[in-house]
């Protein structure tokens, strides 16, 4: 079902770690935040630790070890020197931009005959197709390469054959028990490959054939021409690898490591435009004196790789593709700012997505629903994939968004949409598609994310089954919202120095996440938007210290909170440069009321109701507002008025009268009181948001109201005066 609560906490540092943890602190001089991180991560010895920080039980794998490896050398070596026209066919996603990039740049580098295609996602779809098949007959290619995508193209690959094209296949997902009859298939997830690391990213295949190529060519030793490789392209290679979401172990870790050095200074023209544009703010003119976002797996991922995978989503990847393969630093500043502008259609498209489902969702009974799937005819077919990311992480569950965009008449049953799914813990999604596939035209991907095609006809049966699916892998519980927390923090603990030190950890990713912190009993000090309104920015203050805080794709409609609540928040800590300066930066996971906050608030509210109900035994001048106390409230909300504040919790109002005026005798419950005859009487226009926070304005009049109107503290005062 729909969750719409706060995410579960779930604190991973414990007692019974303490040991592992005091025990690497200290024979490795690192701090305890440091060595329970490590231990969180199952590094729970010093030498795994001390391992796992220098990197040293990673190493790049023979390329040779996975299946077919020799004969795609062989059959490229052959078009190499008989230059045969040969065509990378690739997929228009980051991974599959820069899986065409390093393989056209090394073919080009070594003379060979070499083009690329890539399917439009609106035009044609995803993957190999006979119509994109036959555009190559004509065009006289020999050889097809395809990379990020062809395991699945066993009918097309045949096609090819009976043309006279031959086919290698690279590719990481999933295979089936058939596979193409092509002339070499190369792939991880193989059941007959004896290759140690099955999750490489597409880009990581071609890594690979790339070093098996060079070896073979240079007729060196194999480390030897991966290490030439790795020095060429392992910048393209890592970008693929993060925008893929490929877990970071194995060789992953080492070509992310690497990738991330080599692109602070690469060669590529291309990538370097792009890179100083997303650090400069992407506008023509912009200052380069803006912030110096380093190289992390979390800047490629959050801001490059979006840049180049809108050019897929919304224009043509080819955009993409040829920014990197561009040697002309003109043409390539050109192409950069492009991406940018692309880029920025595409949030505003997808934005606009998001608030239709959001409100379509909201209006309508899906409340009870284990999984949210929508379609419209006018949704891009680009960007419901990330719109379907946000409806997951905001409602809790798994969502699929499907658009017939395009594909006609709304009554016509045989119309074909294309969907896009994300899922969390707890669903498999291609198996949950898998369960539909006689209702589905075509289908695949990962666990948590996948892609579709669907006739208008079969969506009410695929609604129907795909949630009691999903009902069944829930067992008919609510989805929880789990937040995986390493440990809490005190702001002592919050400094440059530890930022720092933690890094040793990067690169970030799944199977490495970037380090979840909690602090308890922040306040809030400031909000500002910021990106078009797109997130925001925060002060949070505790003992004295101030932190700038970012919360990212939540716009200032959207966030519950106010100036001066009191809240914890679960966060990244992250080192922002500026000018020249380094400082700590907090960006934000969750925020929510403090627990102390929340449970003095139900507390409160437990005992108020007790009172209205007349149950509660407490002295009546407890609970009986005076005449004083009403007049203390309306100057403190007057003054607060003034000063330009229009909202209030009922526990932060309390805190701050209690803070500011001495000799008070206000508690919860005469305040919440107070603001229902205020409301009552209409002396204070009051609008209660909810039981724990109202908004408020005054209407000046000459008119006094008296009090002892009220029928509220009548029916009060009736209850309890009489009782000692």
């Amino acid at each position: 079902m729909i969750n719409n609560k706060n995410k579960k906490w779930r604190i991973t540092a414990s007692l019974d770690k303490k040991s592992a943890v005091e025990t690497i602190s200290f024979e490795l001089g690192i701090s305890t935040v440091l060595a329970t991180l490590l231990v969180n991560r199952g590094y729970t010895t010093v030498e795994m630790a001390k391992a796992f920080i220098e990197k040293s039980q990673e190493i790049l794998h023979d390329p040779f070890l996975l299946a077919d490896m020799d004969k795609a050398v062989d059959r490229v070596r052959e078009a190499i020197s008989k230059k045969e026209k040969i065509t990378i066919f690739g997929d228009y996603d980051v991974d599959g931009v820069t899986s065409v990039s390093i393989l056209y740049l090394y073919l080009e580098k070594n003379g060979a005959n070499v083009e690329y295609y890539i399917p439009s996602r609106k035009g044609e779809g995803y993957g190999v197709s006979i119509d994109a098949i036959k555009k190559l007959i004509d065009n006289k290619t020999k050889l097809i390469i395809t990379v990020d995508t062809g395991i699945t193209a066993i009918k097309e690959t045949e096609f090819a054959k009976e043309n006279g094209i031959d086919v290698v296949v690279t590719d990481h997902h999933e295979c089936s028990a058939d596979i193409p009859d092509a002339i070499a298939v190369i792939n991880p997830k193989r059941r007959d490959t004896e290759y140690p690391f099955q999750s490489l990213a597409g880009v990581g295949v071609v890594f690979k054939l790339l070093c098996a190529i060079e070896a073979s060519i240079k007729n060196c030793p194999v480390m030897d021409a991966v290490r030439e490789i790795a020095y060429s392209y392992a910048d393209l290679t890592a970008i693929g690898t993060i925008a893929d979401v490929m877990p970071v172990i194995d060789e992953n870790r080492i070509i992310i490591s690497l990738g991330l050095r080599q692109a602070e200074k690469t060669d590529k023209v291309g990538l370097s435009s792009l890179i100083a544009l997303c650090r400069s703010g992407e506008g023509k003119g912009s200052s380069k004196s803006k912030a110096q976002k380093r190289l992390s797996s979390g800047f490629i991922g959050f801001t490059l790789a979006p840049r180049v995978n809108a050019a897929g989503r919304i224009a043509s990847a080819s955009t993409a593709v040829e920014l990197f393969l561009q040697k002309d630093p003109i043409k390539a500043e050109r192409l950069a700012q492009e991406l940018c502008e692309i880029n920025k259609e595409r949030q505003l498209t997808e934005n606009k997505i998001a608030e239709i489902a959001y409100d379509y969702i909201e209006n309508n009974n899906y409340s009870d629903k284990s999984v949210i799937i929508l379609d419209n005819n006018d949704w891009h077919h680009g960007v419901i994939g990330i719109v379907a990311s946000r409806v997951s992480d905001r409602y809790g569950v798994p969502s699929i968004l499907i658009s017939f965009e395009g594909s006609g008449d709304e009554d016509d049953g045989e119309a074909i949409g294309k969907g896009s799914g994300r899922s969390i813990a707890g669903m498999n999604l291609v198996d949950a598609l898998n369960h539909c596939s006689d209702l589905l035209e075509k289908f695949g991907g990962h666990e948590l994310a996948a892609g579709l095609s669907i006739k208008r006809k079969n969506l009410p049966e695929f609604k129907r089954r795909m949630e009691e699916y999903a009902r069944q892998c829930f067992d008919g519980a609510e989805p929880e919202h789990i937040l995986d927390v390493d440990c809490e923090l005190g702001v002592e603990s919050m400094t440059l120095a530890l930022a720092n030190e933690i890094s040793c950890l990067e690169p970030y990713g799944v199977s490495n996440p970037s380090p979840i912190f909690a602090i308890r009993n922040m306040v809030i000090s400031d909000v500002t938007p910021v990106g078009m309104n797109r997130h925001l920015k925060l002060s949070l203050t505790k003992d004295g210290k101030t932190f700038t805080s970012m919360l990212f794709s939540t716009t200032l409609q959207e966030f519950p909170l106010m100036i001066d609540d009191e809240v914890d928040v679960a966060f990244n800590l992250e080192i922002n440069e500026f000018l020249g300066n380094s400082s700590v930066q907090i960006s934000i996971k969750d925020i929510r009321p403090s627990e102390r906050i929340v449970h003095f608030e139900k507390v409160n509210e437990e005992l108020y109701e007790a009172v209205k109900s007349g149950e509660s035994t407490l002295d009546p001048s407890y609970i009986i507002p005076d005449r004083d106390d009403f007049a203390t409230v309306y100057n403190f909300l007057l003054n607060s008025a003034r000063m330009g504040r229009e909202s209030y919790r009922f526990t932060r109002l309390l805190n701050d009268i209690s803070r500011l005026v001495k000799e008070n005798k206000l508690n919860y419950v005469k305040l919440k009181y107070i603001i229902k005859v205020f409301r009552e009487l209409n002396i204070i226009s009051i609008d209660e948001l909810d039981k724990d926070t109202f908004a408020f304005r005054f209407s000046y009049t000459k008119n006094k109201t008296s009090l002892d109107k009220s029928n509220i503290l009548k029916k009060l005062k009736a209850m309890y005066q009489g009782k000692r």
